[in-house]
């Protein structure tokens, strides 16, 4: 199927890991013809990401951005439109779990402040910035980075921080659809990335494990199974779905 994404302009955020969500989305969104601005944190993984893109024939730039740093984060997007005149497709993939492990009990006010100001703070200021580009060209692509536990029974800062993902996800939805801006969130399962390089190897290996055993198609996600749902959600194929959470998760969450 033919995306009609060839020429457009991403930015993508989270970017700089290189066994990453973010890195999986900036390579598939150019193997359909997209050019790419890698935006992470660390600028070093960010550049190695641009030049894996570059080497498939599309233009690439990397910034180094904390996206929870709003002037940071208008500056990347001012960088952006000189670069290439325009911005199509946002994907906020930079995320944290700041209280992994963690209790109720044990967590803090500054556990949960850092979860926040990743994923929902870093979210909102990444739309903020590229929604006046979009509105002017009456076009323009979001996709928010969610979890499975935003659906589950899970209490702490990063299951509230990826539900507010989803709320803010609904409302940015509604009131831009008018300009001709799709909105959507894709909620991962479990996926082999550096989220799991908090735990022994040994544990990591048993969660996938598990995770696996429990879901309906009876293995995890894979950094390709999101890349291929945010080019889906990118494209002009997807035109009429807005507001939505794609759930990706080997049948883990239904509905």
């Amino acid at each position: 199927m033919d995306y009609g994404l060839d020429g457009k302009v991403a930015i993508v955020t989270g970017t700089a890991s290189q066994i990453g969500i973010g890195k999986a989305v900036c390579l598939t969104l150019a193997k359909e013809g997209c050019n790419i601005v890698s935006a992470d944190i660390d600028l070093e993984g960010a550049k190695l990401t641009a030049m894996e893109v570059i080497a498939l024939g599309r233009k690439a730039i990397a910034i180094k951005v904390d996206v929870a740093n709003s002037s940071e984060v208008d500056k990347m997007t001012d960088t952006a439109l000189k670069a290439f005149g325009k911005i199509d497709i946002l994907v906020n993939v930079a995320g944290l779990n700041a209280g992994h492990g963690e209790t109720f009990i044990e967590s803090n006010q500054k556990t949960w402040e850092k979860d926040m100001a990743i994923n929902v703070y870093g979210t909102m200021n990444c739309a903020k910035a590229v929604i006046p580009p979009m509105v002017e060209h009456k076009y323009g692509k979001i996709i928010n980075f969610s979890s499975i536990v935003a659906k589950l029974g899970y209490v702490g800062s990063y299951p509230a921080a990826k539900a507010a993902v989803l709320a803010f996800t609904r409302g940015l939805a509604t009131q831009y659809g008018p300009f001709g801006i799709n909105v959507n969130a894709i909620a991962p399962g479990v996926v082999k990335t550096k989220f799991a390089a908090v735990m022994s190897e040994e544990s990591a290996n048993q969660m996938f494990e598990d995770f696996a055993a429990k879901a309906p198609m009876r293995r995890i996600q894979t950094v390709e199974d999101m890349a291929n749902t945010a080019a889906f959600l990118a494209s002009d194929v997807s035109r009429n779905i807005t507001g939505q959470c794609i759930q990706v998760n080997g049948g883990m969450v239904m509905l």
